[in-house]
This record gives C-alpha cells, structure tokens and sequence, in this order.
C-alpha cells in the first residue's frame, strides 16, 4: 500500500465504525464546537491512489462497499463528516462512480442503519429492495444498509449528496412498512420533506459553535424529523385518511403522548377516555397506524427513558426514577423491556450515551 494512501488511512483510524463515536483526524479542519470533520479530499492524493483512499473513506464513514470508476485518472471526491452522538451527517461530492453492496459486504460488517440522502446535485441511480429509481436533485431517498443494493452517478457534473444515517432501531416505525419506502424518491423541497433538508443542510453549512451535548439532542431531532417525514408518506397509503376513525387515532395518539407518565395507561384505559370498546380501539389501530396501540405505548415509553438517560443533564437521576416517570413501575419489567429494545442493559446504555459511543 502507498505511502500516500497510508497517509489518508491514518486519518481514518482515530473513526471509529459507524456505530461508534468518531474521532477525525486532528489535523483535518473543524468548525467551533469540534463537528465537522474533513476525512477525504481527492486532491491530497495522486490520481492513481484515489479511489483507494475514497473506497477506505466511505467504507468507515458510511457502509463498506465496491466501487467501479470509469477513468480513475480523473475521479475527484471530498467526504466530511459530523457526528451527532448515534446518528451521523456526511456530506459527500464526487465525480462519475458506480457502487454496490453484495451480500458478502453485508455479513462481514452492518452497522444496522438506515440512511436518508439529500440530492442537492447530480441525477443518481439507486436499486434496492426490487425498487430501482433516478433521484434527482431536490429530492430524498432512503436506504437500509442491512439489504444489498446499486447506486450509481453517470451525469457530467460531479454529484453533492447530504446524508443522514442512524441506528434502525432509533426509528419508531415498524421495518416492514420502513421498506416500502426504500429507493422511492421522496420530495425534498417542499412539504415535509424541507423541514429535514433544511435542518441538515443548516447543520452542515452555518458556523455554529454548538457542544457534544448539544450535537447528541441535534441527533435525536434529526431523527425525528426523518420519522416524520416517513411516516407522512406512509400516511399516504392509510386507508381513507380523512375518516372519522383516522381523525380518533391521531386523536387517541395526542392522548397517549401526554399521559406516558400514567402507570395505568393501557388499551382499556385509552379506551375509556374516548368511549370506545377494547375491541374496537384495536380494529382503528390496525387499520390507521404503523403498530397496535400496546406496542406504541411501550414504544413511546423507552424512546422517553432513551432520552432521558442519554440527557447529561439528568445524570444525577437514577435509572429507576426514569422508569417511573414514564409509567415503568417494576423496575425488571423495565430493565427486560429496554435491553430487548436496544441491546443494552439501562445502566450500560446511559454510560454508552455520556461517553458519546451511541
């Protein structure tokens, strides 16, 4: 291996993978507050060695895959990264490429992500989940890096891509409606959808002096917008939207939001609170939304004790208080609760977030 490519290695080594905290290069160049990273430039190598240094850069920025470039003499790229605790933002540019994730990449490393891309330049190609599409500048698309796929950019002009990539089980939405939208170009520029392109796009271009503390509650909201904006399109192919029973979910949904705390909070309870039988709070669930209403409950409930042992400012809480303030009442139905929900006991969890690992 060349002296030079080594040279762009050593960069990468303090980058941890994508499920762990990053620690760039100190002599890349960053913005106030320590986030943005540069980790690949083109034009700190020779021709002839780029596009191994830009196959390692991704490969530890994003997820490792192989690539096929038509005239390596002329490839061009720059990758910078910001971290945002679990979730991560990479700005990337780069000239003609086609890339594939095989099966074989796949088994031999998943970070379990997902991942949005925000097209600001360059018609690209992506194929995954059976869905092969062109997304065009101005527009979103979202893949999964536990499934192979193609992506490609053939325009003349070098391609600008924003992506946002997190751990999957960070996403309140049940994967095989997730699915659905994979490699499906999703509107960027109006809607929904400019809530999180502009959210990240302000991320990655105004000079804001923000902490590590700050950085991880800016993950969480990239987070949810990006649900949000899943979930609006998903909403699209809920049965008849606009019913009376679609309008008492969203309805029964606010409720659940504001009473978390309630230990009582149940099916039976929600139900009684809007006059409805058991039987038929269920039936609008299933017809109306992603999960059964018992599932959402006790979704909700972890997300709330997620934040709330990553929040530094609740350090001094005990994980038991936690439980408690989100209607958690036996502390081992909790403590089972969450590490099927996250693989990690409540404790190791909380540690994990503060050393900035997750």
């Amino acid at each position: 291996m060349s002296s030079a490519v080594s040279a762009v290695l050593r960069a990468l080594s303090a980058l941890a993978p994508p499920v762990r905290r990053w620690h760039p290069s100190p002599r890349r160049n960053a913005w106030p507050g320590g986030l943005m990273q540069l980790v690949f430039d083109s034009s700190d190598l020779p021709a002839h060695e780029r596009v191994e240094g830009w196959q390692h850069a991704t490969s530890s920025a994003l997820v490792a895959t192989r690539f096929h470039i038509g005239n390596p003499s002329v490839f061009a790229a720059r990758l910078d990264v910001m971290s945002l605790g679990a979730a991560h933002i990479t700005t990337m540019s780069y000239t003609n490429l086609f890339s594939i994730r095989t099966p074989l990449l796949i088994r031999r490393s998943d970070p379990e992500h997902y991942q949005i891309a925000f097209i600001r330049a360059g018609r690209q190609g992506i194929d995954q989940n059976r869905t092969r599409t062109l997304v065009r500048p101005g527009e979103l698309v979202l893949y999964d890096s536990s499934r192979p796929f193609e992506a490609s950019c053939t325009d003349p002009a070098p391609a600008s891509t924003i992506v946002l990539q997190f751990p999957k089980h960070l996403l309140p939405l049940p994967a095989a409606r997730v699915a659905r939208l994979l490699a499906v170009p999703l509107p960027a520029t109006r809607g929904i959808g400019r809530l999180l392109t502009r959210f990240v796009t302000t991320l990655t271009e105004d000079r804001i002096d923000f902490t590590p503390f700050d950085a991880l509650r800016l993950g969480h909201t990239a987070v949810d917008l990006t649900a949000a904006v899943l979930s609006h399109h998903l909403d699209e192919e809920a049965p008849s939207p606009g019913s009376q029973a679609h309008l008492l979910v969203l309805r029964i949904l606010s409720f659940i939001e504001e009473n978390l705390d309630r230990p009582d909070l149940d099916p039976a309870a929600v139900a009684a609170a809007h006059h409805i039988s058991v039987r038929y709070l269920h039936r609008i669930f299933q017809q109306h939304h992603v999960m059964a209403v018992t599932a959402h409950i006790r979704t909700r409930r972890l997300e709330r004790c997620r934040r709330d042992l990553a929040d530094p400012a609740l350090g001094h809480v005990s994980i038991a208080a936690i439980a408690l303030r989100w209607g958690f009442t036996r502390p081992a139905d909790f403590s089972r609760a969450f590490r099927r929900e996250t693989g990690l006991s409540p404790s190791e969890y909380r540690a994990a977030a503060h050393a900035g690992i997750i």
